[in-house]
């Protein structure tokens, strides 16, 4: 089977040391493994050094900066209140801090609270904030009252913002009230298209920002309607609206919120990364239309859940709207009903780890967040919907509590990466598909601190490297593992780090201007003289190192090498050459300026020669 690499190429200036990363910072080490050894486990610290290492290397480049990030978490559902508020007081104490507490727990630090009733609903009947009998209607609202979240939810979020002031929260409704709908129902059917409906309904919406806030909940996110294109949802609450009926209810809650709660940001769509084909096909586009419509100077951007295509949908949003912000808003894991509990704990933690805790971060997701923060061991209670679903944290019949994988997943977020931190770039060679690699992503917190969360896709332990600037340390994880690394150091690594635009590589296609979205080089046969791969900067560029990366395909690394460069792409000069002993080949050379560069095999060896990051540095 041919082996690929990804390529991406970046601009940046060399490394500059401090007289802290002269002193051998320390790298702190958390792990949790598939088969639960090790649950969040700290390991020995281990010390950056100031050596080049053989193995796949993880460069991380706080000069590089993408999305700053809002939290990391779940949602307190009705269910989820009705299982915390029965638990023992000192049992209960003890749960919230290990889900809330940033020193004592994971520090969870954003909830998605649904407005209303969902699936996840303990009672027998469903319910919203301002419910009448069938075939009378409430225009004036005089009947809404959040008094049944008073019991259970809204005690649980206050003791939750306590324990994590950072916490930030958003509000989501499954179904407005059934008498706003043409069927009546909380359970499908579509909202009236009726002026003084989408009028009624936004201000309900603010009425619920409202009551929160002065119960001591303040609303920073809003959604208008959970999965609008979810139009048969099974016995729970659901609305199928269409962009159109969207565009509406934003611009009619759009000035109302932003006088009665300036605060609170309103996010589209809140749906799947693509169209289920159960959902119908009408509005595959659909974010793009929202986006593009005259409801989008409301919008801080758009929201999505993980359970239909994949998290590259962010991005090439993103691309097209990039003054927008992408939030990821829900994702489950699930059980089958035969699925013994290692099982369940091991796959959930993998998948999670590849799609959730990377995949959706270096998809410039602010937020990454579950579903329910707490199950019964039965998947429930549920009031129709999901029957497999699963909580970061699992209620048993006799009282006690259990964490679960996903309490480890978005923990290993969580408890490192702050509110207000910056995702930096640094190189990662996993996929969200499986490929066996190394996986990553890395982000600078507020205080300055570094947290790199990694992943081995592989069911074999993994050895890498990780560089910053000129200190690289190396670990191995074992099959599966996830993994956090924090540092307080400063580390410098290439900083101001621009982009190259229009770069081309021959003999195998264009270069990417991006590492979350490159195209992949490789020669693709055993390495020979003469081999070369090419490279059109798209102009003349300065620079001193020029990094050759072979990734995870150990062994496909150059043994000798030879670099050339040109201003026209005829007449080239040879500027170094030398031979490759690892995954990460620097090579330094007098400054120089060219449009074009080539890398070419001299030398001969079985290995192929694979490229997964060819960068320059000035």
């Amino acid at each position: 089977m041919r082996r690929t690499a990804i390529v991406a190429l970046v601009l940046g200036l060399t490394a500059v040391p401090t007289a802290e990363a002269s002193s051998a910072p320390q790298v702190r080490v958390w792990v949790t493994t598939p088969d639960r050894a090790e649950l969040m486990h700290e390991r020995p610290r281990v010390t950056f050094g100031t050596g080049e290492s053989a193995h796949p290397t993880i460069v991380v480049d706080p000069g590089r900066r993408y999305q700053e990030v809002d939290g990391f978490g779940a949602s307190i559902t009705d269910s989820s209140a009705e299982l915390l508020a029965g638990l023992a007081p000192a049992v209960r104490a003890e749960t919230m801090r290990k889900l809330f507490d940033p020193v004592h727990g994971i520090g969870v630090s954003f909830l998605r609270q649904p407005v209303g009733s969902s699936d996840f609903t303990a009672a027998a009947e469903h319910y919203t904030y301002d419910d009448v009998p069938a075939g009378q209607t409430d225009f004036p609202l005089r009947h809404f009252s959040v008094r049944h979240d008073e019991a259970k939810i809204l005690p649980l979020l206050r003791e939750a913002k306590r324990l994590n002031p950072r916490l930030k929260v958003m509000a989501t409704p499954w179904s407005p009230p059934a008498w706003m709908k043409d069927d009546d129902s909380l359970v499908g059917g579509n909202l009236k298209d009726d002026p003084k409906v989408y009028d009624a309904y936004a201000r309900y919406l603010v009425k619920f920002v409202q009551a929160y806030a002065r119960a001591g909940v303040p609303v920073d996110f809003l959604s208008v309607q959970n999965e609008p294109q979810n139009r048969t949802p099974d016995a729970y609450p659901g609305t199928d609206m269409p962009v159109a009926a969207q565009v509406k209810v934003i611009e009619a809650l759009g000035p109302k919120l932003r006088l009665a709660s300036p605060r609170t940001k309103i996010l589209g769509y809140d749906h799947n990364w693509a169209t289920h084909p159960n959902d119908g096909s009408a509005e595959t586009d659909y974010p793009y239309q929202i986006l593009n419509s005259k409801a989008a100077k409301w919008l801080a951007g758009t929201a999505y859940h993980c359970y239909y295509g994949d998290p590259s949908a962010q991005t090439a949003l993103r691309n097209a709207f990039p003054d927008k912000g992408i939030w990821f808003t829900e994702c489950s894991g699930s059980k089958g009903a035969t699925d013994p509990p290692a099982k369940v704990f091991s796959d959930t933690l993998r998948w999670h780890a590849r799609n959730v805790v990377l995949g959706t971060t270096r998809n410039w997701a602010r937020s990454a967040v579950n579903w329910n923060i707490a199950l019964d061991s039965t998947g429930g209670p549920h009031n129709g919907g999901c029957g497999t679903c699963t909580g970061l944290v699992t209620v048993q019949p006799d009282g006690s509590v259990v964490t679960d994988a996903e309490y480890y997943t978005i923990g290993h977020l969580s408890k490192f990466v702050k509110p207000g931190a910056r995702r930096i770039a640094s190189t990662s060679f996993g996929t969200t598909g499986w490929n066996g690699q190394i996986m990553d992503a890395a982000f600078r917190n507020p205080d300055g601190s570094t947290a790199l969360v990694v992943h081995n896709q592989h069911d074999e332990p993994r050895s890498f490297a990780v560089n910053v600037g000129d200190r690289t340390f190396e670990y191995t994880l074992p099959g599966g593992a996830l993994a956090t690394f924090t540092w307080t150091s400063q580390l410098r690594g290439k900083l101001d780090a621009v982009p190259l635009t229009g770069a081309t590589a021959f003999p195998d296609g264009a270069l990417a201007i991006d590492d979350d979205a490159s195209t992949r080089w490789s020669n693709g046969a055993a390495q020979a003289p003469g081999q070369f791969l090419q490279v059109d900067l798209g102009r003349r560029r300065d620079f001193r190192r020029v990094a050759v990366d072979s990734g995870g395909s150990l062994g496909d690394y150059a043994r000798n090498w030879e670099l050339s460069a040109s201003d026209d792409g005829t007449s080239w000069r040879s500027i170094a050459s030398g031979a490759g002993v690892g995954q990460l080949t620097n090579i330094d050379v007098r400054r120089t300026s060219a449009r074009y560069l080539r890398i070419t095999s001299t030398g001969a060896v079985s290995n192929w020669w694979s490229i997964a990051d060819f960068r320059l540095y000035n």
